[in-house]
């Protein structure tokens, strides 16, 4: 079928690609590849993929191509799903014939309440979906297609049985082509990443067990799966002949430092290429690693600490020591490897003395960027599930951002108001960076490049928006 993938306009500056670890609007505005949507679109011949969000597509434009297609599928979100669903709604306005789908954790975790919500939706694909939308794009009858949920002529939901997942990591082709074909690389940008950038996934999966963690625990899965060393550096070297412009590439595994003897031996061949590369680590990486990836073109580490204080870690099953991360950072700073810490208030646990904790924490390991998120119990995660048994969260009213796009504080506790963990944000955010150190490394930073003057101007503008948006939302709750 002539098959348009689609990652639909919603909430301005709102980041909801399957790439986006949180679906919301950012601090300072950037993007993710829809790697999720490209996979499946790479698996389709003559497919296409509209990334409306930071084209700055609107729907009309989309929905005048409503006719160029006899299948759309969309990826969705907890926060975009009414959206998604109202751009459904108008595309098979335009097309009645339309077959219209949805993938991504929501409709994985709730494929019966997805698609009773939502009756203009023929199916969705259900966990790791790419052979499956495969599938349904090669006119497979759906009744055959496992992973697959789906409404019958009578208009009954239907869910087949699942698809076994996927081993052989190398039998997916490059995601990159298909940003070759249907994506303009300088429309994405993420403020720690030096632009423009590419990221895609070397391997699915990640060992850890936190409660929060989204993709693991509904599409994921907590083996990690990992394409061939070969298979990644040969598409390294196909995005350094198509995208000369290139500045950093990302490897958006959950955890690429999960298999430390696959990582060093990447980074050598990478080291070879001579490319800067950046990857999401966990705090608990050996020197020696360390140091080998950094000699061959490691720039940065994202790095999820989430708290400073021993319980919450314990809590969120997160299986790290503070002093064990407090070591790692103190090596990476040393080997001269930069960090974007990330950080989370409202966990179980959280108090005002371990946010205090936290905040204190951060600005002794001080890593070169940090990002502070607010604790979203999506569902599917053992931390919603946690939320909802201990009344920490109201089912009806569990909405992770607000009207504007923006996160919100779902969770409370007893001793630990709504109000107070949404506040915490701005205050971790104004100790940690308006302090006399950090402050005057961020000038000299500027100084020596203009680039990096300009980006960092325009970025603290729009932090600035950012906590105005904030103090509304605080002021509605």
């Amino acid at each position: 079928m002539r098959t348009l993938f689609l990652q639909a306009p919603t909430f301005d500056g709102f980041d909801g690609g399957a790439g986006s670890r949180y679906q919301a609007k950012r601090e300072i505005k950037s993007f993710w590849y829809p790697t999720w949507l490209a996979q499946p679109a790479a698996l389709v011949p003559n497919s296409k993929l509209i990334d409306a969000p930071p084209h700055n597509i609107k729907l009309d434009e989309i929905v005048a191509q409503a006719n160029d297609f006899d299948l759309v599928v969309l990826h969705t979100s907890v926060p975009s799903f009414k959206s998604d669903v109202k751009t459904i709604e108008a595309l098979k306005a335009a097309n009645p014939k339309l077959i219209a789908g949805l993938i991504g954790a929501k409709v994985a975790v709730d494929a019966e309440g997805s698609m009773t919500q939502a009756p203009v939706v023929d199916f969705v694909a259900r966990n790791e979906f790419d052979f499956t939308v495969k599938e349904v794009a090669d006119g497979v009858p759906m009744s055959e297609i496992k992973g697959l949920s789906y409404r019958d002529a009578a208009g009954n939901v239907v869910h087949n049985e699942d698809r076994e997942i996927m081993t052989d990591m190398d039998k997916l082709p490059f995601v990159t082509s298909v940003y070759k074909r249907d994506l303009e690389m300088e429309k994405y940008f993420i403020g720690y990443l030096k632009h423009p950038y590419i990221s895609f996934y070397s391997g699915r999966g990640c060992k850890s067990r936190c409660t929060f963690c989204l993709w693991p625990q509904t599409v994921g899965g907590h083996t990690y799966r990992t394409r061939s060393v070969a298979h990644v550096i040969e598409e390294i070297k196909y995005c350094m002949k198509e995208f000369p412009q290139t500045k950093e590439f990302f490897f958006d595994d959950d955890t690429f430092t999960d298999n430390l003897p696959r990582a060093e031996e990447i980074a050598r061949e990478l080291g070879k290429l001579g490319v800067t590369w950046s990857c999401n680590a966990k705090a608990n990486v050996p020197r020696e690693t360390l140091k080998v990836l950094k000699d061959n073109g490691l720039r940065l580490l994202l790095v999820g600490y989430e708290s400073g204080n021993q319980k919450i870690l314990n809590n969120i099953k997160k299986g790290m020591r503070v002093e064990v991360a407090e070591k790692f950072t103190k090596d990476c700073h040393e080997l001269g490897i930069a960090i974007h810490g990330t950080f989370i208030v409202g966990l179980p646990g959280e108090t005002k003395e371990t946010i205090q904790e936290t905040i204190a924490f951060a600005k002794r390991i001080n890593p070169h960027t940090i990002q502070v998120s607010l604790a979203a119990p999506y569902p599917g995660t053992f931390l919603y599930k946690q939320a909802v048994e201990n009344g920490w969260l109201d089912v009806e009213n569990a909405e992770l951002v607000d009207e504007n796009g923006v996160q919100i504080a779902p969770l409370h506790y007893p001793h630990l108001s709504h109000s107070e963990i949404f506040a915490a944000v701005e205050e971790f955010y104004k100790k940690f960076y308006f302090r006399v150190p950090k402050i005057a490394s961020i000038v000299n930073e500027m100084v020596r490049s203009p680039d990096m003057m300009k980006r960092r101007l325009r970025e603290g503008v729009e932090f600035w928006h950012f906590l105005r948006e904030r103090q509304g939302t605080a002021k509605a709750a």
